[in-house]
């Protein structure tokens, strides 16, 4: 499963939320089905933008204050770039010398990527991400192999130099006008491109991996990028016919406006100040509607309350579709939201704690004896064939709309049938259901 692929020269910003948390949803869930699943978290560490960033960090020296943000960082470099034209060659320099393996600047680039992907494991730990270091599968990984990717694709008579760049044309990918549509691998000054990387990718994922699915979380707008690898892939005999290859795309994230999300003055929003945001207004909330618990717990509550919120928001739509993010929406207590599924889970917890119950040692027969028992039991027998259906199709609102579906028909368990002040073995059957739900 190949998600979240930040680009390692800023921070992670709103642009990353989605390709996480859909990927790892998935991930997870192919897992619990009892899949060997291998992740892949292929991110841009190469590049032109890298020789410009060493420059800086080479002028700024190690403990520069400003790394510590590094979108700051990046700013104060591109800013320098486009203005001081002996600091743009510098950076020009950096990238020949970074390319050709030059052990300083290899050394510079090497504690840049090491202080990025620090910041992405923050971020992947406070969204309880599964993804790890040893996850990480980064584009200068593949940079040995691309130039025998250019070799294969040549001996398999699949290139054709166009403007002096190598260009590989199927026929079935035409513009609009029915011009042929290339794929170029390398460009006519001898770089290569995010395509010859993705091709290395899938030979790996071949032959190192022998993996029988590989599945691609990306935004939506790269999907004719995909149907190109692939198609490429499969005429020059990468993928040897043994590995399906399924890119599955997602919409954008918007604004209330309708726009792509920014920030007030039109950035681009950090995915730890988004967090930040949502575990302050879940703050807001718990002591409302708690104002006896302790700090300790009010913070702890808000927090996941706020970041399960977030994921939960983008996880319960059809990834397909572009979405409004909408903080109201996403933190209410009614309809199809986190808050709604852990306010039925810590009422299920409630009701155990106040008959003190010990829930792994519930046992025997559930007994239906009521309709709204009955609703709630065929429910659950469902999880299986969804989780199924989630795993084959990679559609995680699948599975949210059956959480929510079970949700709602506990809460009418729960109004309907009394638990604990009800005689054996109806109670114990009662008690079953709780724990199953």
């Amino acid at each position: 499963v190949d998600y979240s692929s930040p680009n390692l020269a800023k921070e992670m910003h709103v642009g990353h939320l989605r390709s996480t948390i859909i990927g790892d949803a998935i991930a997870r869930i192919l897992e619990a089905l009892g899949h060997e699943v291998i992740r892949q978290n292929h991110v841009g560490d190469w590049g032109t933008q890298f020789g410009m960033l060493i420059a800086y960090l080479d002028e700024s020296g190690e403990g520069s204050e400003e790394l510590a943000d590094l979108e700051t960082f990046y700013r104060a470099s591109k800013r320098r770039f486009d203005t001081d034209e002996a600091f743009a060659e510098r950076a020009r320099q950096r990238v020949v010398a970074l390319q050709a393996g030059e052990p300083e600047t290899r050394a510079l680039w090497q504690r840049f990527i090491e202080i990025s992907l620090s910041h992405c494991q923050e971020t992947y730990d406070r969204l309880d991400v599964t993804l790890t270091r040893k996850d990480v599968m980064a584009e200068s990984a593949y940079n040995d192999d691309l130039a025998s990717v250019v070799e294969d694709l040549k001996a398999k008579g699949l290139l054709t130099t166009s403007d002096g760049a190598e260009c590989v044309f199927l026929d079935e990918f035409t513009g609009k006008d029915g011009t042929p549509q290339p794929l170029i691998v390398r460009k006519s000054d001898g770089g290569y491109l995010y395509a010859t990387t993705d091709l290395a990718a899938v030979r790996y994922r071949v032959r190192a991996l022998d993996a029988d699915r590989a599945l691609y979380s990306t935004d939506a707008r790269q999907a004719f990028h995909f149907r190109q690898i692939f198609a490429v892939a499969a005429a020059a005999g990468f993928t040897g016919n043994r590995i399906s290859l399924e890119h599955q795309p997602f919409g954008a994230m918007l604004g209330r406006d309708g726009k792509p999300f920014k920030t007030r003055d039109g950035g681009v929003v950090k995915l730890n100040d988004l967090l930040d945001e949502a575990v302050s207004r879940a703050a807001t909330l718990v002591a409302e509607k708690s104002p006896d618990l302790s700090e300790a717990e009010r913070a702890e509550i808000a927090r996941v309350v706020g970041v399960g919120a977030v994921k939960y928001a983008d996880l319960s739509k059809n990834r397909t579709s572009d979405y409004v993010f909408d903080w109201d929406q996403m933190l209410s207590f009614d309809g199809n939201t986190a808050p709604y599924l852990q306010y039925a889970y810590s009422r299920i917890q409630s009701i155990f704690r106040r008959g003190e119950v010990n829930a792994d040692q519930l046992s025997g027969a559930v007994e239906l004896g009521t309709a709204e028992e009955r609703v709630l039991a065929v429910i659950l027998l469902r999880l299986q064939e969804v989780l199924e259906q989630v795993a084959r199709e990679g559609f995680p609102h699948l599975l949210c709309a059956w959480l929510y579906e079970l949700a709602t028909a506990f809460m009418r368990f729960y109004e309907a049938c009394p638990i604990l002040n009800t005689e054996a073995p109806v109670r114990a059957s009662r008690l079953n259901l709780c724990r199953i739900t």
